[in-house]
């Protein structure tokens, strides 16, 4: 069983969402998605996330019904849905595009998948001013779609999937149409509609970043597997292999040969030169080859003697300000987009470009894991 599978397994019985061995092919030889097995729990907000082509959002339509599943089954509830019609899952959905019916003012949006379930007009009336209440638009049920913002149409298409209660609303790049402080606003939003209500939401992007603010637990998928499947912190802090480590966040990476292995640490003689202490995460044995990972946050530049398990000399190449922190690029061990994060502080000594300097680790810092070329 794989690690995302393992993990997936934990959740066992309370999972209200579960793919079960999914495969899927488009042209019956080359697998988009190859055996998801994924366990998602009720009230759960779960980010599917990875680079284009990885099978995301195959994943996500084929929970919707807009995909049949090639192999295996999906289950929503319990109940198998492979056989069930998209209009017969009780999900709600939000795309990219909003796909509001633009001829149709916000209240009759709304309204729409209300009357398709011929709910009586009192009940869709109170169902359709509590849904606009949910996303801050209590005055904007006259308006038509063309009349409203961006992110009101966002919120809009949020309140269209929330309207008719869905137990599941699945949600496709859905601030991708959006500027950066509309994004990041509207990713709270989301996030505190979601602890409100308790619904279960599966979520698609290829935005680390939106991913890390907003979910639960995200699956990072690559070649139609998901690579890793953890908690926004845990994928930072622990990623399992070279891929979710370059992936997720910003990250140095520094390749060579494992020399030694004492129980949890290796020791790895660096390509560029010199040797360090790991952490052995997912390596080989000893003579095989390795890529390190580290944070740009995790390293210290002229650390004090004895206080980190490594330390090495580069050379810085450039400074550049950024408010609270100054980004220094430097070559170290050859690498020379190796990055540290230096807090601007008071107390810290002024850095120059071109100047040799000790930077400095904690091996529990730095993780050996699948060789990167």
């Amino acid at each position: 069983m794989s690690l995302a599978a393992e993990q997936s397994a934990d959740l066992g019985s309370e999972a209200f969402v579960r793919f079960e061995k999914v495969q899927k092919s488009y042209d019956g030889e080359i697998l988009v998605v190859k055996d998801l097995n994924l366990d998602i729990p009720e009230g759960e907000f779960l980010t599917m996330l990875g680079p284009s082509g990885s099978g995301k959002t195959t994943s996500l339509m084929m929970l919707a019904g807009f995909e049949p599943a090639t192999h295996g089954e999906i289950y929503l509830g319990g109940v198998s849905i492979n056989n069930v019609p998209p209009n017969k899952r009780g999900i709600g959905m939000v795309f990219q595009n909003y796909a509001l019916f633009p001829h149709m003012t916000v209240a009759e949006n709304l309204a729409f998948p209300l009357h398709v379930r011929n709910m009586n007009k009192s009940e869709v009336e109170a169902k359709v001013q509590r849904a606009l209440e949910m996303v801050e638009l209590p005055a904007m049920g006259g308006r038509r779609p063309a009349q409203l913002s961006g992110g009101q149409q966002q919120r809009v298409a949020v309140a269209r999937a929330l309207v008719f209660d869905p137990k599941l609303i699945l949600m496709d790049e859905p601030l991708g149409a959006l500027d950066k402080q509309l994004r990041e606003q509207m990713q709270y939003e989301i996030k505190h509609i979601h602890e409100n209500l308790g619904v279960t939401v599966v979520y698609v992007t290829h935005d680390q970043a939106e991913a890390l603010t907003m979910s639960d637990r995200i699956a990072v998928f690559e070649d139609g597997v998901i690579q890793q499947l953890s908690t926004p912190d845990d994928l930072y802090e622990r990623p399992q292999n070279s891929f979710v480590a370059q992936f997720i966040g910003e990250n140095n990476k520094l390749h060579g040969k494992v020399s030694k292995i004492d129980g949890e640490i290796a020791t790895i003689d660096l390509d560029g030169g010199g040797s360090v202490s790991a952490a052995a995460i997912n390596i080989g044995g000893v003579g095989d080859r390795t890529t390190l990972s580290l944070r740009p946050e995790r390293v210290e530049i002229e650390p004090a003697e004895g206080v980190t398990d490594n330390a090495i000399t580069g050379e810085i190449l450039e400074l550049i300000y950024l408010g609270d922190h100054i980004r220094t690029r430097m070559n170290v061990a050859g690498n020379t987009e190796f990055i540290v994060k230096v807090p601007n502080n008071a107390g810290n000594k002024p850095l120059a470009e071109g100047a040799k300097v000790k930077v400095g680790w904690q091996a529990t810092d730095c993780r050996a894991l699948d060789p990167l070329s």
